[in-house]
């Protein structure tokens, strides 16, 4: 019998998948959503073993101008600092928050990781399978499931369907297993790396901040 997509082990699929691309001798070009350096440290480190990997930071969400900046610059000094095994490259997808607006028009009283957050983990997934399609990347995927926070079920769910749209293989991931998120705290604090507090949205924003 077919186990149920929400407790199927992610992790254990993606150590499968890993296995079998190092026993073909290849390295796949690897298209990686990054939602901020912190995020990205641990999965870099972890995926950069078996993939040419790419950075791809498209964040519309974030709420202020200053607050992306500071990230993007964090995410490209991070990548120049840290000693992958195999080239890290890096591209920005642009920054237009009214994409985001636009998106979760509705919806801005949902609660945290709800319908909002899911409309959110589309627009970005989706616009990373359509870059990943344009630069002929073997697979696509998010550090988004390195959080305690996020929806790793609802994030690989919407994957695996951009996967049968653009046909571009999604790579699972549930990276906050094998204690994934701590590594990337104590990756943040090796590389002095701003770790925000909310996940970017004017809606996450503390109350004190708003």
């Amino acid at each position: 019998m077919a186990v149920p997509f929400e407790t199927r082990n992610f992790q254990k699929e993606l150590e499968k998948k890993l296995a079998d691309i190092s026993k073909s001798g290849e390295v796949p070009k690897l298209l990686l959503h990054s939602c901020c350096a912190p995020c990205s440290s641990y999965v870099i480190e972890y995926l950069s073993e078996y993939f040419h990997i790419t950075v791809f930071y498209y964040n519309p969400n974030i709420s202020q101008d200053l607050e992306y900046r500071k990230r993007v610059e964090e995410q490209k000094r991070f990548i120049k600092e840290f000693p992958a095994k195999y080239t890290v490259d890096f591209i920005e997808g642009g920054y237009k928050p009214q994409e985001f607006f636009d998106t979760v028009k509705g919806y801005e009283h949902c609660k945290e990781g709800g319908e909002r957050c899911f409309l959110c983990y589309e627009l970005r997934l989706s616009r990373t399978a359509q870059e990943a399609l344009k630069g002929g990347f073997d697979y696509f995927t998010t550090t988004l499931t390195i959080s305690p926070l996020k929806n790793s079920v609802k994030l690989n769910s919407i994957g695996l369907e951009l996967e049968k749209k653009y046909g571009i293989s999604y790579l699972l991931s549930d990276f906050k297993k094998k204690e994934g998120y701590k590594r990337s705290i104590e990756l943040s604090k090796e590389y002095n790396l701003y770790r925000q507090n909310y996940c970017g949205c004017v809606y996450s924003r503390p109350l004190m901040e708003k």
